[in-house]
């Protein structure tokens, strides 16, 4: 079990405050001396485990897709002379946010064409749907009120549904992305000015089902 040359050996589970399971999650153990990270996944059971180095502290972490949430503090002690090693059982019960904004995602004006500097923050997208297998989300698409109506519900929509076509054909299953356009129905900002225009235009990722 234990690995004295190594480090100690560390297991947990990660669920959300209900207990159901968090698959792909991204925990990330950090050295508070020297910044240096150890990251594992939890697998399709919500389970993980990594060897740490001892006598030293770590920031526990989770990773979600534009940020990571700080868990708690955890010490590994130095490992005596009479010890062969050290095991630690760390269970995680935490709530990461579903709803995130792609704040780098482009369109061409008054299309639904992406532009190339979107593929960036798109693929990282891709990257965290694919360690968090059985998530379904929704591509929700946001516009300003510049045009009509009918118009502006249509453009939403044809830019969500590209960029669900841009992460299905990455690879991610059709069936766990949905794409809905909301026009200009929910503004995060007055339409006064170029600033709040602007940032009525977006588009946003929603976890429907983890």
């Amino acid at each position: 079990m234990f690995a004295q040359d190594k480090g100690a050996e560390i297991e947990g589970k990660i669920t959300d405050f209900h207990n159901n399971i968090k698959v792909g999650e991204t925990i990330i153990f950090e050295n508070t001396n020297s910044g240096k990270q150890f990251n594992v996944v939890s697998d399709d059971q919500g389970k993980f485990s990594v060897e740490l180095p001892y006598e030293q502290k770590y920031v526990i972490k989770i990773k979600g897709f534009n940020e990571e949430k700080y868990y708690t503090e955890f010490e590994i002690p130095a490992l005596q002379p009479n010890q062969t090693g050290l095991y630690f059982n760390i269970d995680i019960q935490i709530e990461m946010p579903k709803l995130f904004t792609l704040d780098n995602v482009y369109f061409d004006t008054g299309k639904a064409t992406l532009k190339p500097e979107s593929f960036k923050e798109l693929d990282e997208l891709f990257e965290y749907l694919s360690l968090k297998k059985t998530t379904v989300v929704e591509i929700a698409g946001h516009t300003d009120d510049v045009g009509t109506d009918e118009s502006n519900l249509k453009l939403s929509q044809d830019r969500a549904e590209s960029v669900r076509n841009y992460l299905i054909k990455k690879g991610i299953s059709a069936n766990r992305i949905q794409a809905k356009g909301y026009g200009e129905t929910s503004p995060i900002a007055p339409n006064d000015s170029d600033e709040g225009r602007a940032k009525n235009r977006s588009t946003e990722v929603r976890l429907v089902s983890e």
